[in-house]
């Protein structure tokens, strides 16, 4: 295992990987192969993984698959702090009791959604949040505006903080404004780099962790370039986020599962198919994921 020093004290800052789930031909779960990306990723200097996101289809997932994957991240990490698995779903009560799967299996935070299933209010918000930071382990909030249709704006945000049912937040916002106002407003709350394409300006805005999505495919460039951006080395940062930036824009993209899978089967990753409702990539965009891969590889950006 890697000797990267980890944040056991707040295990959900660093570089936590929202790890992609490797699936077979038959489109089951190849729970061998997603073993050997964690310890792949923990390997190249990544300090986590967050099993059970969006990138992970969590969402096409059994509950028996689901437990499964995170007592095998727990199990390949070697250490269950570096594991903090996705909790979303429809009702506080299921939320809850993934986290306390998640406990139970030893991971050391959950990621949590708001309610997604209807344009919650902030009074309910804040209900779903106090429910499943009730089972015990720390939260991460996740605010994807666009998927979910809820906003977790920084005044909302702070209230959680200050309700003591989030320890940070993953924003996906890409409004990079939003980091100086959750500062001024939840000092204490730490701020996760939500979205790849937007990790160099978030990091210099504050972040002091990234939940990432290219990094399963190239994980020593992506270790390289967020320690970068994090020690404000913009000398070494600047040109490493150019060349990758049209990659990680595709984190940010309907696609991003499929998009994120293919680099990483022309990395010999275990990238593989996904399932549906998603499908295969349409013959252009799978082009322009596969030309800016090998460009990346070519450079030497594994």
């Amino acid at each position: 295992m890697s000797n990267t020093p980890h944040d056991t004290a707040r295990p959900w800052r660093g570089i936590m990987v929202a790890t992609t789930t490797p699936l077979r031909a038959d489109l089951s779960v190849d729970y061998d192969a997603y073993a050997e990306h964690v310890r792949r990723l923990i390997d190249a200097g990544c300090d986590g993984v967050v099993p059970n996101g969006s990138l992970g289809e969590y969402q096409t997932l059994t509950a028996e698959e689901r437990a499964r994957i995170v007592t095998t991240a727990v199990e390949a990490a070697g250490d269950g702090a570096r594991v903090m698995p996705g909790v979303a779903a429809y009702g506080s009560a299921e939320s809850r009791r993934w986290t306390e799967q998640a406990a139970e299996a030893g991971a050391g935070s959950v990621l949590l959604l708001p309610p997604n299933a209807y344009r919650a209010d902030h009074a309910t918000v804040r209900a779903h949040y106090a429910e499943v930071a009730a089972a015990g382990l720390p939260v991460v909030a996740y605010n994807n505006p666009f998927d979910t249709k809820v906003d977790l704006v920084p005044a909302l945000l702070a209230q959680l903080h200050g309700e003591g049912s989030i320890v940070g937040v993953k924003e996906f916002s890409g409004d990079v404004r939003r980091a100086y106002e959750i500062a001024e407003l939840a000092p204490g709350l730490d701020l996760l780099i939500g979205a790849d394409d937007v990790l160099l300006e978030l990091a210099l805005a504050g972040a002091v962790g990234w939940i990432a999505g290219y990094p399963n495919a190239l994980p020593e460039a992506s270790v390289a370039l967020y320690r970068a951006a994090l020690a404000h080395d913009l000398e070494t940062a600047l040109p490493l986020y150019k060349a990758l930036h049209p990659l990680l824009r595709w984190d940010s993209r309907t696609e991003f599962v499929q998009a994120i899978k293919l680099s990483m089967d022309i990395a010999g990753l275990p990238g593989g198919p996904t399932r549906p409702p998603r499908g295969p990539l349409p013959p252009e965009t799978e082009a322009a994921v596969r030309a800016a891969t090998e460009k990346a590889l070519a450079e030497g950006l594994a």
